[in-house]
């Protein structure tokens, strides 16, 4: 009779293997931002391919931007047989806490081969403004 180790983390790790994560990925994950400061402006850049321009909402709300669209839905059809099922399609959403206060009514935005761009000037005089925060009352 021979015993077998039972390794408990080996099945766990089973699941988290690349194939398995596709299928646990949540919509609209693929929505990443760069976010970034020039000259005294705020930048975010996406990659929205696919999405027309007149589809995007952009909004910033306490130095909180949101951007929001949708993409063309696809119709399946019975002819196509799907071996992956990846691009994400339909309303999206994501928003992203400004790293500084900024201008909101100043915002520009550019949407050219996929990529919107969206400018904010940053408010001034809060340059490595330090507030010091007191511990009770």
């Amino acid at each position: 009779m021979s015993l077998i180790k039972w390794e408990p983390f080996s099945e766990f790790d089973r699941y988290f293997d690349d194939r398995m994560l596709s299928s646990f990925v949540k919509p609209g994950s693929d929505l990443s931002v760069d976010v970034y400061e020039e000259k005294g402006t705020v930048v975010a850049k996406m990659n929205l391919p696919g999405v027309k321009e007149n589809e995007l909402d952009i909004t910033i709300e306490n130095d909180v931007l949101t951007i929001s669209g949708r993409r063309e839905e696809e119709k399946e059809t019975e002819e196509k047989d799907y071996y992956s099922k990846e691009i994400r399609r339909g309303s999206f959403s994501r928003s992203v806490s400004l790293p500084r206060p900024v201008v909101a009514e100043k915002a520009t935005a550019e949407y050219k081969e996929g990529v919107l761009s969206i400018m904010v000037p940053v408010v001034e005089g809060t340059e490595g403004r330090a507030v010091k925060v007191q511990i009770g009352a």
